[in-house]
């Protein structure tokens, strides 16, 4: 969260779920009065948390038998929370999940089994869909939302400055796309950087891994990349650093940059998909596109995958609460209702019939990530496995390597090895 620090935004997060009106009396025990009340937690920004408590409302209003408490925080703030929570065993009745958590929660025994669960529609999905969403065989979470790694680019940019991407699937390479970025740089009029410095990035670089016969996490829950791998992503990132092709760490004031102080800065960058929604905004100016990342020569079949983000109900809720669970995890899912409201930047639709639906309500911005995560959802995926407990940190610390290589102190073959070495000691631990 850029605006708002992490005090001032959970301070406007409780008067947000205060001012909405949809806490029940009962404190979330359970019905009070044929009212079931449920606890709903979930994380983002403002504009999020305000969409969503307005959705909730609604969904309350048209279900006058269930109240939302809604429990909202900023991303960081959200998993201290759920670390406190279930130490004490009192989880919401249905939470997000943080991608490093999905596998620690499944562990501690977070989620409850949504199989069988009569007010949750499960029709729309295909075999196939319901077991990629499985955990270990049960389905146990619900994905509501689908990321796909992109291209970014500024579409008034390359107008402007004759810009035209390969158009080819063959010719749209990692190197193509490197070129492009040093050519750029030192063609450009206005003095833009190709791209901000982004070696950290963690779903194009699961793209990367993958097409290079490689994965982040293995079935069994180990690291599935080696050093090789990792320092062939670093280096063609240490290349465009040398070249000049994209902001240095000083322009773009440290890793992660913030859109708004670079957005108008370069040309492109890699992104996930949901992300040109909230980004767009904030040149309303310009116009921006995005498509799959560039593919290595020689890719390996199936290296395309699908990001989901996942929902579950508490393992230890309520028994008479089940049902109204279900059915508003089915109102996140299943309907168009919510997502009229609270828009697509949780990704696209997993629901294919409301996927159709989406496009009829779907911004500009909205449709070219639609477009994107569909068409990836059409090719031949190889599996794809989350993340195991111990591995929560390991963005913090691929970030802290790449920054290290970028400043000089460190190699990227030993920064590469430092990265899985630390990485392996949080799985050991957590054994």
């Amino acid at each position: 969260m850029n605006e708002v620090d992490r005090r001032g935004f959970l301070k406007l997060a409780l008067a947000g779920a205060a001012a909405a009106g949809l806490a029940g009396c009962g404190g979330g025990d359970g019905a009070a009065d044929g009212v079931t009340s449920l606890r709903y937690a979930w994380w983002g920004n403002n504009v999020r948390q305000q969409n969503y408590t307005k959705a909730l409302k609604e969904f309350a209003a048209k279900n006058p038998d269930i109240q939302v408490e809604p429990e909202f925080a900023e991303y960081e703030a959200f998993q201290e929370r759920m670390t406190t929570q279930m130490a004490a065993r009192d989880v919401a009745d249905i939470f997000w999940i943080a991608s490093a958590q999905v596998m620690t929660y499944a562990r501690n025994n977070l989620y409850r089994d949504l199989q069988g669960i009569s007010t949750l529609d499960l029709s729309a999905y295909d075999n196939a869909a319901l077991e990629s969403f499985k955990l270990d065989g049960k389905l146990n979470t619900m994905p509501f939302g689908i990321f796909v790694p992109v291209i970014r680019w500024n579409q008034t940019f390359a107008e402007e400055d004759g810009v035209e991407l390969p158009a080819g699937e063959d010719e749209w390479t990692w190197d193509a796309w490197a070129e492009l970025l040093v050519d750029y740089t030192k063609d450009n009029p206005k003095g833009r950087k190709g791209s901000p410095y982004e070696a950290d990035a963690d779903l194009p670089f699961e793209a990367w891994l993958r097409q290079r016969g490689e994965q982040l996490w293995t079935h069994d829950g180990r690291i599935g990349f080696t050093v090789d791998g990792v320092s062939s992503w670093f280096d063609w990132w240490e290349k465009l650093l040398k070249a000049g092709a994209v902001l240095t760490l000083s322009e773009q004031e440290g890793m992660s940059p913030d859109w708004t102080l670079v957005g108008d800065k370069v040309l492109g960058k890699v992104a996930n998909s949901n992300h040109i929604i909230d980004d767009a905004k904030m040149f309303p100016d310009h116009t921006f596109k995005e498509r799959a990342v560039p593919i290595a020569p020689g890719a390996q079949a199936g290296h395309k995958f699908l990001y989901y983000p996942r929902m579950a109900i508490y393992q230890g809720i309520d028994p008479d609460k089940v049902e109204a669970a279900g059915k508003l995890i089915n109102y996140n899912t299943n309907t168009v209702d919510m997502l009229k409201v609270v828009g697509l930047t949780m990704g696209a639709p997993v629901n294919p019939e409301i996927l159709k639906q989406a496009y009829d309500f779907a911004s500009e911005d909205e449709t070219e990530m639609l477009k994107v995560v569909q068409a990836d959802q059409e090719a031949e995926r190889r599996p794809r496995y989350e993340a195991p407990p111990g591995t929560n940190t390991w963005r913090t610390a691929m970030a802290r390597v790449a920054e290290e290589i970028a400043l000089g102190r460190t190699t990227v073959p030993a920064g590469s090895a430092r990265f899985i070495e630390e990485v392996q000691a949080g799985i050991d631990r957590a054994k």
